[in-house]
């Protein structure tokens, strides 16, 4: 896994406290067999009415278009566990989130995924709505090397439990992954706990 240690693009920003992923991701679209598309139905009940003509969303404003980090509000990913809403987040192409505050199983879903979530204070996270809406084209920077986000003239610092930010600056963040590298270990040990001459669960032979 790539190490993440610097993120950099424009942001769009969304407004609302106590976001649910029922709402970042309506239900219907939870029976599709690979996460590949899930960026399409991104806030797709907000963004598209009953004929599936857009609505007034900053997904669907063109000054936003191609933005990186996502703004969001306190509470953000509240709800069910799915974790199809960090996987439509970040399908739709974008590598951050910077908000109040998160719901605990959708912030581990999404460092899983890469998909970093960092907080901030609520007058910091003000400020960044402000300029965002009144200048997108604007550039955010996270460092977390660093611990700070650079916005216009300001320099703002964001927070990250310190096990997941030396996951992220490790490339270590997909326990998946994690297992995967360390299976010759797996099984020395497991072939150890099977005593000499037995095969073990995970493949290890006793000697």
């Amino acid at each position: 896994m790539p190490p993440i240690k610097r993120i950099q693009g424009r942001a769009v920003p969304i407004r609302g406290r106590d976001i649910d992923t029922d709402r970042i991701v309506p239900a219907r679209f939870l029976k599709t067999v690979t996460f590949d598309r899930l960026g399409e139905a991104l806030f797709y009940d907000e963004r598209y009415d009953e004929k599936k003509n857009p609505k007034d969303h900053p997904l669907n404003d063109p000054r936003f278009a191609g933005a990186r980090i996502m703004l969001v509000e306190a509470g953000f990913g509240s709800g069910s566990s799915r974790e199809h809403a960090p996987q439509a987040i970040k399908r739709a192409g974008f590598e951050a989130l910077v908000g109040e505050s998160f719901a605990e199983i959708f912030f581990g879903n999404a460092t899983q995924i890469g998909l970093v979530a960092v907080t901030v204070a609520p007058e910091d996270l003000g400020y960044l709505f402000a300029l965002v809406e009144r200048a997108p084209e604007t550039e955010l920077v996270i460092d977390l090397e660093k611990m700070e986000l650079k916005a216009g003239e300001r320099v703002i610092p964001v927070f990250l439990p310190e096990a997941v930010r030396e996951a992220f600056l490790e490339g270590r963040y997909d326990p998946l992954e994690v297992l995967l590298e360390a299976m010759d270990k797996i099984r020395a040990m497991d072939a150890r706990r099977a005593g000499p001459g037995k095969q073990g669960e995970y493949g290890g032979g006793g000697q």
